[in-house]
């Protein structure tokens, strides 16, 4: 006889998934309207949670099992537009907020980290935006599309320039002038460095919200995304500057974006783990 695991992040029994007595809310957006290159980020969040499905519940790093915290499994937002996706991930993670959830935003392309940043950005004084990419983002605009996936961070600077961006290795020449700089952690020296985490670390506010694009890790650790750029970050690498950040600072919410799954579920895996261990360090450090 066969066992179904619940359908929800982490494949939780009911006593913590339930939306009243969670303290994490975790939420898809399978929006991909914008990518220019491999198309398949609108199934990364369904990917994310069938493998999160599979995960061991308990953190050997942090002596924890974060899920007992409750994780709530949000319905998926579904638009066609980047206009009205903004809209509808901007309002929903609202609601989370002023009902006191810790918000987890699933994509799906990057772009969808802009209203889910917005909703914190309005919330919370002394903010920084941490963000992990291979790509600055901050373009103007790309293919007469200022929502471009491209340009999320651009839209971002708009609401602050409190970013720092860390294992950026590629960008157009038109960035070069939106890049703020001394904010930016370019792949080749954090390789060449043993200093910079906390050096990084030393610029963030006391709030701090991190955006994490999967294309942060080198393309031989994590294939399955729709930019790859040799060069990246390895896994012991990105969660080593996570913890610290959870040490040392007050982390309000983050998203895991631009996932483009494929046959091989490594991808999918990491980045489910990735999300739990980055809850593991927030909540059990």
């Amino acid at each position: 006889m066969s066992v179904s695991i619940p359908y929800n992040f982490g494949g939780l029994p009911d006593e913590f998934l339930s939306y009243e007595h969670s303290k994490i809310a975790v939420l898809p957006v399978p929006f991909d309207e914008t990518s220019s290159w491999i198309k398949g980020s609108d199934r990364g969040p369904k990917a994310i949670i069938e493998a999160s499905m599979n995960m061991e519940l308990y953190d050997l790093e942090t002596n924890s099992e974060v899920y007992k915290s409750g994780i709530f499994t949000s319905s998926e937002i579904i638009s066609n537009s980047s206009e009205d996706m903004i809209k509808c991930v901007y309002g929903r993670v609202r609601e989370f907020i002023g009902d006191g959830k810790f918000v987890v935003t699933l994509g799906g392309e990057h772009m969808i980290s802009l209203p889910a940043i917005k909703a914190h950005h309005e919330n919370y004084n002394d903010l920084s935006i941490l963000h992990l990419d291979a790509h600055s983002d901050m373009r103007d605009s790309y293919l007469g599309n200022r929502y471009s996936h491209a340009c999320v961070m651009a839209r971002v600077k708009e609401l602050t320039d409190d970013i720092i961006s860390i294992g950026v290795r590629s960008l157009d020449s038109s960035e070069s002038d939106n890049i703020i700089k001394g904010n930016v952690f370019f792949a080749e020296d954090i390789y060449n460095s043993k200093e910079w985490i906390g050096e990084a670390v030393e610029k963030l506010k006391k709030n701090v919200y991190i955006t994490l694009d999967l294309d942060v890790f080198d393309p031989s650790v994590l294939p399955s995304t729709g930019t790859p750029e040799p060069g990246g970050l390895d896994w012991y690498t990105v969660i080593k500057l996570l913890k610290e950040v959870c040490k040392n600072r007050n982390l309000i919410g983050f998203d895991v974006v631009e996932l483009c799954p494929t046959e091989s579920k490594a991808s999918d895996f990491l980045a489910a783990k990735l999300i739990y261990k980055l809850l593991s360090y927030k909540f059990c450090l």
